[in-house]
């Protein structure tokens, strides 16, 4: 007979990539995961998961199976729920993806509101890499584009627009600030991207463009250390506008080419449709697109 109990143990030790952090999550013995995955990997007659000294990775195969087996427990989970729907209380575990930089947005707040929901739990997952949603396991994304995800199996809840601008400390320009674009190639520059190399493609109000070639000093996913590094005057950096309010208010950092500004990226809340109208994730959605209209980084 088959005991479906075991896709969702070897889902949760590939999700949770361990069998020991998969217990503890689970709230079942490590021993009976490990013992059911090994009857499902000898029931199926395949090798899901090589096992060395270094970790689990899954097998060819094992990818196959456990992409079906998340998929299986997400209907199951939904089926609870619709269970559920009639009461007004959300309830259960919500992951939620946040863009670095971002995080700050939803730290505030995110306190009083796990308050006015006792029974529901929230995983938030702070990083730039691209999250997928289905085989992750995510429930809402937030992100930031130049265009609006179109993906037909996910819904999309727009929330704003985020300019960047560029940015420094005013003791880096004792010798004169840039006055063009170009102008840039003589500073030391902090870039957003994790990577040596790049662009800013940068743009005024009346259409005019520029693109700028940049090798940076420095370049990180984290806004705080490019922001703690322009106002040590390390460099020039592009960062979101409101982001940089307080900085700017305060005279740490100052404007530089203020005719000039990067892309505009649309801020916006991803959620897979089937799951979309929960109760838990309906609240985490709309949490999570308050907190960003009303954050200083939104």
């Amino acid at each position: 007979m088959r005991d479906f109990n075991d896709f969702q143990f070897f889902a949760a030790v590939v999700l949770n990539r361990g069998f020991t952090a998969a217990a503890r999550v689970l709230g079942v013995p490590k021993s009976r995961i490990s013992r059911r995955v090994a009857l499902l990997e000898e029931r199926l007659g395949v090798r899901l998961l090589d096992r060395t000294t270094r970790g689990l990775s899954l097998t060819q195969v094992g990818q196959q199976v456990y992409e079906h087996a998340r998929a299986a427990v997400i209907e199951a989970e939904a089926a609870e729920e619709v269970a559920l729907r009639m009461q007004a209380e959300p309830r259960g575990l919500v992951r939620l993806s946040c863009p670095l930089g971002l995080q700050g947005a939803i730290a505030g707040p995110l306190p009083g509101f796990l308050a006015a929901h006792p029974q529901l739990r929230v995983q938030c997952i702070a990083t730039n890499r691209r999250v997928d949603l289905i085989h992750e396991g995510v429930d809402v994304a937030i992100r930031v584009r130049e265009r609006l995800d179109t993906d037909a199996d996910m819904q999309v809840k727009r929330i704003g627009v985020s300019r960047r601008i560029l940015v420094a400390s005013p003791s880096l320009f004792k010798a004169g600030a840039p006055l063009l674009p170009a102008d840039l190639a003589n500073f030391s520059l902090l870039h957003q991207e994790e990577e040596s190399a790049g662009v800013w493609p940068l743009t005024t109000q009346g259409g005019e463009t520029s693109i700028v070639p940049i090798e940076p000093r420095l370049a990180s996913g984290s806004f705080d250390i490019l922001m703690a590094a322009a106002r040590q005057g390390a460099g020039i950096t592009l960062l979101p506008e409101r982001y940089c309010e307080d900085a700017l208010t305060s005279g740490a950092l100052v404007r530089v080419l203020p005719d000039w500004s990067g892309t505009e990226g649309i801020l916006h809340l991803v959620f897979a449709s089937r799951r979309g109208m929960l109760p838990s994730v309906r609240a985490v959605i709309d949490f999570a697109a308050a907190a960003l209209k009303s954050s200083a980084v939104s």
